[in-house]
């Protein structure tokens, strides 16, 4: 018997959720930093076996109060993970507090497919700490598993991996076996790149900041990636360009050694920034940018 599905990793901000996943799926899909909201799409990473087949979604955390159209985009993405569940993982750590009037609470309330409670970080909290946890979410809600992980870590992941399998349905091959993801190589580029951003740069520049991939263009040897990063503002842009072009260039070599680690071939990147006042609530621009997929 063949078993496959799709397991969606919801909950906070900076709570985990792609680091989980990358540790899930063996390989890195999502980008990871310290810093909140990082993720911004829904990504896909899959992890195939002789006799079954993970379909592991990352989401963005789930933003209370919406600023900007990107992020009203950024919680649909959140909530289409209820429809194709067929195991909705809920990621928490220990200071997390879901009033039961939460928007995801009721959603999964409602869930007709198993549940999951993953508590994260438990390298930073005591034994008793993660019983107490396990005592308290027991009483709110019915969960199929609850697993106490460290993702970064992967303490515990393997038990959570042979978990999810065992509650896989039966299903078919849904990508080919040596397929990691749903997404393109130029999405990769694109969210490396941003990756860099969100590492080197401070305040609001990397939550101001987008990255567009113009051109990927691969030869025998070489990849030749044109990459424009999108601002709000004017200062923005100086900001990420750095004194004598000095950010930039720091920038750029950083993504560029990501980049060829990936790709495994050299690459010749050139990164420019543009200024697009209010990009966030560009509807259409947002569409181009991949925030309809």
């Amino acid at each position: 018997m063949f078993k496959s599905g799709f397991v969606n990793i919801i909950g906070r901000p900076n709570v985990g959720k792609s680091t989980l996943m990358n540790a899930l799926v063996g390989e890195k899909m999502s980008i990871t930093t310290f810093k909140p909201q990082t993720t911004r799409h829904r990504i896909q990473g899959i992890l195939n076996g002789k006799d079954f087949q993970v379909v592991f979604s990352d989401t963005p955390g789930y933003v209370h109060d919406p600023a900007y159209k990107m992020h009203e985009k950024m919680n649909r993405y959140v909530f289409s993970t209820f429809e194709d569940a067929d195991i909705l993982i809920l990621l928490i750590e220990q200071k997390d507090k879901y009033a039961p009037d939460h928007p995801l609470i009721q959603a999964l309330s409602k869930s007709s497919c198993p549940v999951f409670l993953v508590i994260n970080k438990i390298d930073l909290i005591s034994n008793e700490d993660v019983i107490l946890l396990i005592e308290k979410w027991k009483e709110r809600m019915a969960f199929a598993e609850i697993v106490p992980v460290s993702a970064l870590h992967q303490s515990n992941t393997e038990l959570l991996r042979s978990l999810i399998i065992k509650y896989l349905p039966e299903g078919p091959v849904y990508y080919p076996q040596d397929q990691l993801s749903n997404r393109s190589e130029r999405f990769f580029v694109s969210e490396m790149i941003r990756e860099q951003i969100f590492l080197q740069y401070k305040q609001e520049i990397p939550y101001s900041s987008e990255v567009a991939i113009e051109r990927f263009k691969e030869t025998e040897d070489l990849i030749r990636i044109e990459a424009l990063i999108f601002v709000n503002r004017k200062t923005q842009k100086s900001i990420l360009i750095g004194k004598g072009g000095s950010a930039i260039k720091k920038l750029g070599t950083e993504a560029r050694k990501q980049l060829e680690n990936f790709l495994r071939k050299k690459v010749f990147l050139e990164i420019r920034v543009k200024v697009r006042e209010n990009w966030r609530d560009n509807e259409s621009l947002l569409d181009k940018l991949g925030y309809s997929q």
